[in-house]
């Protein structure tokens, strides 16, 4: 193939942005962001954005280009995602994604089928549930009907439970069976690198950069939307914390630690996942010019 989409991921604060711009850069190419978090407006702070320097670099997409308020999953992701890229691949052979977002990366590259329509009322019984007897017991009837999906989940994310649970009710077959099916076949070639250091490195970097984020306004910006707490796009790492925060529930300076804590969990649980794929080929942050050549190579053998 003559086209090429190169994935470049890893986890969380590891450089794949800087990595991302400077390969953009030698390919003269543009970036899809595949950041399932990065692509809400409203958010910039607890999202890591790319600043305006970086994002004036290489040109971006699905960088703030939807909102909290929208209902956005990664199966619109694929769809929009794919689109965009028929158009870039007009201009360019060679583009990248880059972001830490497991299923979003899955959905261009393996495909996600087309799950059905849930049942409002079934949805409303569980959010009934929720309130009244808690997000243990919810966990319990999702681990009896989709083990797989258990062990994957953020358990600590109400919504995906739900979801998960009324597709497994609804259909009678384990919500999972419907993300592993074959692969989709793509009109272009993927090359998937990830980016790693050792362990107590990545841990200074992280602990480092919420440490920015506290510094430049983290706790303003969950201020302003703590009514908006219950959007699936506020369930996340950064955000949760200083809501528990607000509520009574922890000290400013426990939130603080957990969000350090809870990332460094994150990128456990990303790392974990791009090592399953034997696809995926490793480099340190700083060796964007190896991957530049390992790109150029890859490409030109599917010439």
């Amino acid at each position: 193939m003559s086209k090429h989409l190169i994935v470049i991921a890893g986890p969380t604060g590891i450089g794949k942005t800087l990595t991302g711009i400077k390969t953009a850069r030698h390919f003269n190419t543009e970036i899809v962001s595949s950041d399932s978090r990065q692509l809400f407006k409203e958010l910039r702070i607890g999202t890591a954005v790319p600043s305006k320097e970086e994002l004036s670099a290489a040109k971006h997409h699905f960088i703030h280009s939807h909102s909290i308020f929208d209902n956005y999953n990664a199966s619109q992701y694929e769809k929009e995602a794919i689109g965009l890229l028929k158009q870039l691949f007009e201009k360019h052979d060679i583009v990248l994604m880059v972001g830490g977002s497991m299923l979003y990366i899955d959905a261009v590259c393996k495909g996600i089928d087309q799950m059905p329509d849930a049942d409002p009322e079934l949805r409303k019984n569980l959010k009934n549930q929720l309130e009244t007897e808690g997000l243990e017991n919810l966990r319990r009837q999702l681990k009896k009907l989709d083990p797989k999906y258990y062990s994957e989940v953020d358990l600590k994310n109400p919504a995906r439970i739900i979801h998960a649970l009324e597709i497994s009710l609804m259909t009678g077959k384990p919500y999972s069976s419907f993300r592993s099916n074959p692969q989709k076949q793509r009109p272009f070639s993927i090359h998937k690198i990830a980016l790693n250091c050792e362990r107590q490195e990545l841990h200074r970097r992280i602990n480092q950069r919420v440490d920015k984020m506290v510094a430049t306004g983290l706790e303003q910006e969950a201020r302003r939307y703590y009514k908006q707490k219950h959007l699936n796009a506020l369930n996340t790492v950064g955000y949760r914390e200083f809501f528990a925060y607000f509520d009574g529930e922890i000290s400013k300076e426990k939130a603080i630690e957990l969000i350090k804590r809870n990332s460094r969990r994150y990128a456990r649980k990303q790392l974990t996942w791009f090592r399953k794929d034997t696809e995926t080929n490793w480099f340190e942050p700083n060796q964007a010019d190896e991957i530049i050549s390992f790109i150029e190579n890859k490409t030109a053998e599917n010439e």
